[in-house]
């Protein structure tokens, strides 16, 4: 991806070096484990009750910090892609007669604390709508390419671009209307609508991917890059990995396969309105 030398965002917040869990730590057992073990690999989403779980107790430490070049780097690189999000969601939500409201990135190490409670850093990139900020440990751009297999910037980028994939989500109204239904569905049934509420985000990630092409930011493999990123999250990727069967009835965020052609369907068309995996029959 073209990024060098270009603007970064000023909606950047850096926590690294900062603890923010203090004593929490993630509990779970039996099948009802092995599925918090699965959404903590997994990227996106919302992670709000899990967190909740966690607790937001404990005290929170501060030690100095030293960034290394890569991560200075790296550091430089998320900033960039956030402002390319901000440029493209900006337009595409003027085109509409809306304000898009730029959401804050936060940058930390090992753990953090966000409106939606405690997170450590093995729960990967997430977003929280209770503050409107991305939070990723950069730490996740080796864990892509050592543990799913998935190297390269654009892949990273995409990793991105499905968090703010999230936040777009929160202001059109999508979000909010989860809770409702959380409390009114099966656990199995939720899930199915959680699995289409993560599918849109992967589809608005590939619409921001669209406009970066238009842009001339992406290098020769960039698209393989994300692709393979999308796959190496998929459902049944990880649970294979992880547990070595699939349990479909399980499934938060998509299959590899479902991840990758919705990322591409919001690639190939760049229309913001044509992710509706909520209405969509066959996923």
């Amino acid at each position: 991806m073209q990024w060098k030398g270009r603007r970064a965002s000023s909606n950047v917040e850096d926590r690294r070096g900062m603890g923010g869990m203090g004593g929490g730590k993630l509990i779970g057992g039996g099948v009802g484990g092995i599925i918090l073990v699965i959404i903590v690999m997994l990227m996106g989403g919302n992670p709000g009750d899990m967190l909740q779980r966690m607790g937001t107790a404990g005290t929170s430490t501060s030690a100095p910090y030293t960034q290394t070049a890569q991560e200075q780097e790296l550091a430089e690189f998320v900033s960039v892609v956030l402002a390319d999000t901000e440029d493209v969601w900006t337009r595409l939500f003027q085109e509409r007669g809306l304000t898009y409201t730029k959401p804050t990135l936060v940058l930390f190490t090992d753990s953090v604390q966000s409106a939606c409670g405690a997170a450590a850093s093995s729960m990967g990139p997430f977003y929280c709508p209770g503050d409107h900020k991305l939070y990723i440990d950069l730490s996740f751009y080796d864990q892509l390419q050592r543990e799913f297999k998935a190297p390269g910037d654009f892949a990273m980028a995409y990793v991105i671009a499905h968090e703010v994939g999230h936040h777009v989500q929160t202001l059109l109204g999508t979000t909010g209307k989860l809770d409702p239904l959380r409390k009114s569905l099966s656990q199995t049934e939720y899930n199915k609508i959680q699995v289409r509420f993560e599918l849109q985000a992967d589809y608005l990630a590939g619409v921001w991917a669209h406009f970066a092409e238009s842009m001339n930011l992406l290098d020769e493999g960039d698209l393989e890059e994300a692709l393979t990123a999308a796959s190496a999250v998929g459902d049944d990727t990880i649970q294979r990995r992880a547990q070595g069967r699939v349990v479909p009835e399980s499934f938060t965020h998509g299959t590899a396969e479902q991840r990758m052609r919705w990322f591409r369907q919001g690639y190939q068309s760049g229309d913001m309105n044509g992710g509706d995996t909520f209405s969509a029959g066959n996923l």
